[in-house]
């Protein structure tokens, strides 16, 4: 086999620890050098970062979940960001995502669970690019023989249909390989491939629901993550001496009282009292405890920002809101109701998250069809039960999605065909009257490559798939 060109970048706040290395499993399905391995696990700690970072805690913090308090998070929070923010993320991607991933399509041909995997950790990271950028180098990205120096923008909704082909091609490459082998040392799934196949269909749902195919979507979604354990999450075992810890309770050790959920709407809407979503059949005391961000100090932190805790990147939870909301636009009501009380049941079964205290109070109850009727849940202002059934599955998605970028996602999404169904976190700022609509290019793009927009759109352009 070729020896393979491991590009080694900085991975921002953790590197890669001794005991994801150790035991590299050898079977006839994997390569058995070391420089596989390694590209692989590069590859996955990059898109951890991409995924649930510095760009994420921004998003929070336009969407009512995160609130910046002091310096450059004050700022930030206030919709005041430039190019320079988003160089790290634009790196990560195409340099320590897109380019190992195509190598590892090259020179791993003959391994399908590598290419395989690749090409979903390539979707992923693109298609989050697609997300927040809008029309982003896709096509002429990352050459491998390095011919093109200033690539071509896609239209968002050209990478968005290429997605859906590449997503296609790691299923194809996956189910062609025999029975289930493993790589004991891949930091997601082990290597299993039922759970990377159902990884794939969820991101295809994913994006359709981006670019409104709600009827793809929840057919993608119907093969998507069937089970909480199948979700892909950064499980950290919170070992700070090797940077394998979450980089929500990093973030906290750095830069202290920057960034808390104090004030924030998504604290009100969880929390007991006035703005509640709680009702006869729902109390979320443990999760508003478990969503908690003090912000001060590492040691504080109990729930989300706690040094073990999982972050997620493409769950269970995600696929049953998937099918409920796309079960109800495209069959009826009683079809996304039936996912949703999946949903609610899981998370009345205490396995979506850990409490903080083995007290706190977790209720979920099966909702029925009337309980959306007029005045109902959803319903004060007296609309058709299944608009009033839409609000309460995307207010779900806001809370259960929380810690990943798709509560910014779906603002922008329902903003303009949607608005009845939007969740109405406030503006941060006195100084604009609307909300953001994407990030800026990175500003070493715009230096480099003679064909990225100029001027640069700003954050309040409507991309492509939310106009």
């Amino acid at each position: 086999m070729k020896k393979i060109l491991l590009i080694l970048i900085p991975l921002l706040v953790f590197t890669r620890c001794e005991s994801i290395l150790e035991d590299i499993n050898v079977n006839p399905n994997e390569p058995t050098e070391a420089p596989a391995d390694l590209l692989l696990i590069g590859a996955e700690l990059a898109n951890v970062t991409v995924q649930v970072s510095h760009l994420q805690r921004i998003s929070g913090m336009w969407t009512g979940q995160y609130s910046g308090k002091l310096l450059l998070y004050k700022s930030l929070n206030e919709y005041n960001i430039s190019t320079e923010e988003t160089n790290s993320t634009w790196s990560y991607i195409y340099q320590g995502i897109v380019k190992q991933c195509r190598l590892m399509q090259v020179e791993l041909s003959e391994f399908p669970i590598y290419v395989g995997i690749s090409k979903i950790l390539e979707a992923h990271a693109v298609g989050t690019a697609a997300e927040i950028f809008g029309d982003i180098p896709y096509s002429q990205a990352a050459d491998a023989e390095e011919k093109i120096e200033d690539p071509v923008f896609d239209s968002q909704t050209a990478v968005f249909a290429a997605l859906q082909t590449l997503l296609d091609g790691a299923i194809a490459d996956l189910n062609s390989i025999p029975g289930n082998p493993s790589i004991s040392n891949e930091i997601f799934h082990s290597g299993n491939k039922t759970k990377w196949i159902q990884t794939a269909y969820t991101l295809k749902a994913r994006f359709y629901m981006d670019t409104k195919e709600y009827a793809n979507a929840y057919t993608a979604a119907q093969s998507g993550i069937a089970s909480n354990a199948n979700s892909m999450k950064f499980k950290p075992a919170g070992t700070s001496a090797n940077g394998n810890t979450n980089l929500l309770n990093v973030f906290v050790g750095e830069r202290n009282d920057y960034m808390s959920t104090t004030g924030t709407y998504l604290s009100t809407l969880i929390a007991a009292g006035a703005g509640s979503r709680n009702n006869a059949k729902t109390n979320e005391q443990a999760r508003s405890k478990y969503y908690t961000i003090i912000g001060n100090a590492p040691s504080s932190e109990l729930g989300v920002a706690k040094a073990t805790a999982p972050m997620p990147l493409v769950t269970y939870e995600e696929n049953l809101l998937i099918l409920a909301e796309a079960g109800a636009r495209t069959v009826n009501l009683a079809t996304g109701l039936g996912h949703l009380n999946t949903l609610r049941a899981h998370l009345n079964s205490g396995a979506a998250f850990t409490k903080v205290a083995p007290s706190d109070v977790t209720q979920y109850t099966a909702y029925v069809a009337t309980d959306f009727d007029a005045g109902g849940i959803e319903n004060a202002d007296n609309i058709a039960p299944i608009r009033a059934f839409l609000r309460e599955v995307i207010e779900e998605r806001y809370v259960s999605l929380y810690g990943t970028f798709i509560p910014f996602n779906d603002a922008r999404r329902v903003r303009k065909s949607d608005s009845d169904l939007s969740v109405p976190f406030p503006i941060n700022s006195a100084t604009f009257t609307q909300y953001p609509e994407r990030f800026p290019y990175a500003q070493d793009e715009l230096n480099a490559n003679s064909n990225a927009p100029s001027p640069e759109p700003g954050i309040f352009a409507v991309t492509a798939v939310n106009k």
